[in-house]
């Protein structure tokens, strides 16, 4: 076992050859390296492959032994410092192995078909390998400097991918605003380890709890001082993992290509702000006021998050935001103090979100043959619908990470996030309201999404690319009516049969659901309309095993009886964690408990469905009904008052919260005015003082230079100057005198 360790330091080294060999190959054989691009796709799945068995090895056997293992050797030795680099083998770091591997395959196989027309095929492949390999080395990180390292690797490779195709504005300035925003927490992080290191003297995760728990019990140290610098250490997981206030980058992130939000918002950079957090719970246990300001972030991040959801169209932004409110679960979980809670969330979280991305994915490849390129039109639920037909294997996938995420039995979500509601309600009743309700808006907006992708009929037949309904006067029946062509496209997409007055021949074509185009015979000039399609096996086959993942990865948390006592697996792997932070997991199950706390959480998660159902069910009697939903996705209620409070509602998250026109307004303009501020001090005052010294000096100096020239013509001129206005100042005083006097 041990000489399995002694070999684990390899592991963040294994995919870095990818993106080595990449780079020599563009710069010495650039056109050998390009006919060969496939082949580094293989290599990516193969070397990741490599480190999730190694990764599965060391699981089995944390799991068998309950060891911790660690191994460090001196990078730097002074008198007054040293410094060690290493590697740490233990719960939480073979747990983050898996979810990193796995997802990881799965993105890359994804990728090999999804990127296969773009220009940057290699750039991309290389990016996600050096991406991979700082997540690696972030989670086998042994101190606070190593992690810091691979911290900003990992900042530096999401901004890479995030900007992947840079030459769009929006893309370039999405890349620039979360490589900004990862800043200030990174700079928070930077202080706090430093600060850390000042009152412990130490780096190292067991040195530094021992110490900080030593001083705060014997009141040795300043209590304000450990509180301070906990604050900066947490300022860098929520700046990382999309934490309030600090998460407005995250949905910007969508620009880059799917399979890279897939890989940063399930199991790597999002991942890495909970990682944190859960590598210094034992730092942050001695501590209750952090514990409190944890929660607190996190349940403010768990009901914003599910609010700005509600109204997005963009598909990739409601997932995004439906994570960034899950991240809040799972650091409300770790601010209780629910270790274990929080990791079994993170895990089913993990697999059922990178099912929805990859699933969104598939959805936004097919629209693509619909309305082309463009991420505001292919990635918008509003020209999306009807695509149950179409895209039978990802609607089946996307179905069951959706009830996934809402919390439906047996599926992954629902283990976890029931535990995270029921501890809630012992530890704050307030923030148990709060996580119930957006529980409930979890469901909402999740099968808001699913139901405007693939239910009803598809949008883009007859709305335009503004989301408004067509006004183009064009008609399949030869009569310049916009309604009619919308209304005969709407039933042909829906099979019905068409009864009018005149019949006219109608191609075959029309009702062949299973070819790239609908062809339409219009008096002998054929329209053709393209419709979306399946996506090939490689994308399917990733989804696939993500949805095998959604559907057992839950198991892990059900307890089974061993030796008289009820213990899952995921307890057991977590034994000597939860040991090092002094809590018990052997506590039996009472059965009877947990299904009635499970009717409360799941019929919140029904009735959020039933609501979604009921807002936005498929409507297939009349073409009327189509302005039941606008461009904006907001439902147009016949009553005032429930059209004033769902536009309030809808116009909170489409526009933000306000919470980037706040920035905006306070943060960019306010930076922007105390810049022209002290640019005008700077030009004008501190610059007009220097300048104004110069300029007295220079006519002092020339006036000077007169008076001691050593002709006696100036010096009489002088005095005869001076005698002049002496005698102008007395003779004008003396007769203002008397003038006073009279």
């Amino acid at each position: 076992m041990e000489h399995t360790y002694e070999y684990a330091w390899i592991i963040p080294f294994v995919p870095l050859p990818v993106p080595v060999l990449i780079g020599v190959g563009l710069l010495l054989f650039p056109n050998a390296t390009k006919k060969l691009r496939r082949m580094w796709a293989f290599k990516s799945v193969l070397l990741l492959s490599i480190v999730m068995i190694l990764s599965i090895n060391l699981s089995i056997q944390q799991i068998n032994s309950s060891s911790i293992y660690q191994y460090v050797w001196s990078w730097i030795i002074t008198n007054d410092f040293s410094l060690e680099l290493g590697y740490l083998i233990d719960p939480l770091t073979s747990i983050m192995l898996i979810l990193i591997t796995t997802v990881g395959i799965m993105v890359l196989i994804y990728s090999d078909n999804y990127m296969f027309h773009d220009q940057g095929y290699l750039r991309f492949f290389a990016y996600m390998s050096f991406f991979s390999t700082s997540m690696l080395g972030l989670v086998t990180s042994s101190n606070l400097i190593q992690i810091y390292i691979f911290w900003e690797l990992v900042g530096m490779c999401s901004y890479l991918l995030i900007g992947f195709w840079f030459t769009r504005p929006v893309a370039a300035n999405a890349c620039q605003k979360a490589f900004v925003t990862n800043r200030v927490g990174d700079f928070g992080l930077l202080l706090g380890i430093l600060g850390f290191y000042w009152i412990t003297g130490s780096f190292e995760f067991r040195d530094m709890f021992e110490i900080v728990n030593n001083l705060i019990y014997n009141n040795e140290v300043n209590a304000l001082f450990v509180i301070f610098f906990a604050v900066l250490l947490f300022a860098g997981a929520v700046a990382k993992s999309a934490q309030f206030p600090l998460h407005v980058w995250l949905p910007d992130a969508m620009e880059g290509p799917t399979p890279i939000s897939a890989l940063i918002h399930a199991a790597t950079m999002v991942a890495a702000g909970i990682f944190l957090v859960a590598r210094l719970l034992p730092l942050f246990t001695v501590i209750p006021y952090i514990m409190n300001f944890i929660s607190f972030i996190g349940i403010i991040t768990v009901l914003l998050g599910a609010t700005l959801a509600i109204a997005q169209k963009d598909i990739k932004r409601g997932l995004a935001y439906s994570t960034m409110s899950q991240l809040g679960y799972m650091m409300l979980a770790l601010g209780m103090g629910s270790y274990r809670i929080a990791l079994f969330h993170l895990i089913t979280h993990a697999y059922s979100k990178a099912l929805l991305f990859l699933g969104s994915g598939s959805v936004i490849h097919a629209m693509e043959t619909v309305v082309g390129y463009s991420p505001e039109k292919s990635q918008n639920m509003v020209l999306m619908g009807g695509l149950t037909k179409h895209l039978p294997i990802t609607k089946t996938a996307f179905l069951v990470g959706t009830l996934s995420l809402c919390g439906i039995p047996p599926l992954a979500c629902f283990w976890s996030k029931d535990e995270i509601l029921n501890d809630t309600w012992l530890y704050s009743p307030t923030f148990a309201l709060i996580a119930w309700f957006t529980a409930g808006l979890t469901a909402f907006y999740m099968f808001r999404i699913y139901l405007l992708t693939f239910e009803g009929y598809l949008n883009v037949y007859f709305k335009n690319y503004d989301g408004k309904t067509s006004t183009q006067s064009i008609s399949l029946w030869g009569k310049g009516n916009s309604k009619n062509i919308n209304k005969n496209i709407w039933l042909l997409m829906n099979n019905n049969e068409i009864k009018t007055k005149t019949t006219y021949q109608i191609d075959e074509n029309i009702r062949e659901m299973t070819r790239p185009f609908i062809t339409i015979s219009n008096f002998g000039n054929k329209i053709n309309y393209s419709y979306p399609y399946e996506s090939d096996n490689t994308m399917l086959f990733p989804l696939l095993v993500l949805f095998l993942f959604t559907l057992c990865v839950g198991s892990i948390g059900i307890p089974f009886n061993q030796e008289g006592m009820d213990l899952d697996i995921l307890s057991k792997w977590l034994t000597p964690s939860v040991n090092l932070l002094h809590q018990n997991l052997k506590k039996s199950m009472d059965w009877y408990e947990f299904g009635k706390d499970a009717i409360f959480s799941v019929s919140i998660a029904y009735f959020g469905i039933f609501i979604a159902l009921f807002l936005y069910k498929p409507v297939y009697s009349s073409f009327k009904n189509l302005d039941l939903i606008n461009s904006f996705g907001k439902i147009r209620s016949k009553r005032n008052f429930w059209d004033k409070t769902i536009n309030i509602i809808y116009n909170w998250s489409d526009n933000r919260g306000y919470i980037d026109a706040f920035y905006a307004t306070f943060l960019t303009r306010g930076i922007r005015v105390l810049a022209e501020f002290t640019d005008f001090l700077d030009r004008r005052v501190i610059d007009g003082i220097t300048n104004g010294v110069g300029i007295i000096s220079f006519f002092l100096g020339e006036g000077i230079k007169y008076v001691g020239g050593g002709r006696i013509s100036s010096y009489l001129f002088l005095y005869l100057s001076y005698v002049l206005i002496f005698f102008c100042i007395f003779f004008f005083s003396f007769l203002f005198t008397r003038i006073s006097f009279v």
